[in-house]
C-alpha cells in the first residue's frame, strides 16, 4: 500500500473558495476513480494558504491506472478550469507503508 499527500499552496484567501469549487466539481469525480480519500486538511500554523489531500493505493500501477482515468473525466477538467487562477504550487509526495518484522519478547 502507498499513501500520496497532494499539497497545494493557494493564493492568500483562496482556501475557501477552492474548496466551495471542489465541494460542486471536484471531489464526486475524484472520488468515483480514486475511492474514498484517507483526508483532506487545510494549514493553520506555518506555511498557511495550504491545502493537504491524502489518497490510498495499492501499488504505483494502482495510482497510475485510476489518475489516468480522472484525468479523462470532462467534469474533473472542468474543476481544475474553476480552480487554476487560485493555485500557486503543487508538491506531491508518495509515501510507502513501512513493514515492520514481528516484535520479539
Amino acid at each position: 500500500m502507498i499513501l500520496e499527500e497532494r499539497r497545494y499552496t493557494l493564493v492568500p484567501g483562496g482556501v475557501p473558495q477552492y474548496l466551495t469549487q471542489y465541494e460542486e466539481l471536484g471531489r464526486e469525480p475524484q472520488e468515483r476513480h480514486l475511492g474514498t480519500m484517507v483526508g483532506c486538511f487545510q494549514s493553520e500554523v506555518g506555511e498557511l494558504n495550504q491545502i493537504v489531500f491524502l489518497w490510498r493505493y495499492e501499488s504505483l500501477a494502482d495510482r497510475d491506472a485510476r489518475r489516468a482515468a480522472l484525468m479523462a473525466d470532462e467534469q474533473f477538467t472542468a474543476f481544475r478550469k474553476s480552480v487554476r487562477s487560485l493555485l500557486v504550487q503543487q508538491k506531491n509526495c508518495i509515501l510507502k507503508a513501512v513493514v515492520f518484522p514481528a516484535t520479539r519478547r
